[in-house]
């Protein structure tokens, strides 16, 4: 399957296909199966760092997990994840950090939470494709009230409908829209004439992204409403590790399919060498 062209994203108002990856591994697996779009999220420090929130990632960080996402999906259009405070501190800092996802991890574009209007202008000017994000922006979760709904009062389902018109406006591909009532989103949806990819935001939208370790079941500690599991690798994964150390223990690992053989006439000269070298101490 051929990697999709931003024009070919932005004429695409119909299912999109989105997921995570960080690592070589599931990216390869990730465009064996024919997913539209790669998305290095910044939810790489609670699915695979182990930090408590997204907050502590870096820059460095995430370009080390694309470059190793790039090189397992060639092919894949992937759009690397802007860290807290890799752009809102000033245009210059949003074009440097910016340019580095696509000069150093070959990303295709990049996602920016909230509508930082100047940034993402920066940015789009650069030459760089943006992915905009409106609704639950969990880079600010603190000031919004923690990770929850969003939109579901007139004051807030307004700003988020204005920050999707904004991002459209500014020069946006796409955008995210996360955690946002249902009929927030269809009117968003049928607004915009780019594609509106959800998480959380129910099935008007004209695409959908969720994070892979949660879909399979990866991560057993946090489980959101808007989750579908597929697998429940955790469980699995566990019950091989345990068969792992029970052969161990009882002798069946490694067996003789698992081992390395010499050949009988080395083997005999080996201890023959080995016997007149005892002999001669």
């Amino acid at each position: 399957m051929a990697k999709l062209t931003i024009p070919e994203i932005k004429s695409k108002k119909e299912k999109i296909t989105m997921l995570t990856a960080y690592d070589y591994p599931i990216a390869q697996i990730v465009e064996k199966a024919g997913i539209d779009i790669l998305l290095v999220g910044d939810s790489l420090g609670t699915t695979v760092l182990g930090y408590e929130s997204t907050i502590p990632v870096t820059m460095n960080e995430m370009i080390h997990h694309s470059k190793a996402v790039r090189r397992g999906a060639p092919d894949t259009f992937l759009i690397g994840d802007m860290p807290f405070l890799s752009y809102q501190i000033s245009t210059e800092d949003a074009v440097r950090n910016a340019g580095r996802f696509i000069k150093e991890a070959g990303c295709d574009a990049v996602k920016v939470e909230g509508a930082h209007k100047e940034q993402i202008k920066a940015i789009l000017k650069a030459g760089i494709p943006v992915l905009g994000h409106a609704g639950l922006t969990p880079q600010t979760a603190t000031i919004l009230g923690g990770l929850k709904v969003q939109g579901r009062d007139l004051s807030s389902a307004e700003t988020i409908y204005k920050d999707s018109i904004l991002l459209e406006e500014i020069g946006c591909f796409a955008i995210i829209l996360e955690c946002v009532p249902h009929q927030l989103t269809k009117i968003i949806a049928q607004k915009l004439t780019i594609p509106v990819i959800g998480i959380g935001a129910g099935s008007s939208c004209d695409g959908q992204v969720l994070v892979t370790p949660d879909i399979l079941g990866l991560v057993s500690c946090f489980k959101p409403k808007f989750i579908k599991q597929y697998l429940n690798l955790n469980s699995q994964i566990e019950d091989a590790l345990n068969k792992f150390k029970d052969d161990v223990h009882k002798d069946k690992f490694p067996a003789e399919e698992h081992s390395f053989k010499m050949k009988e006439d080395t083997l005999q000269s080996l201890k023959e060498k080995l016997k007149e070298n005892n002999n001669g101490q």
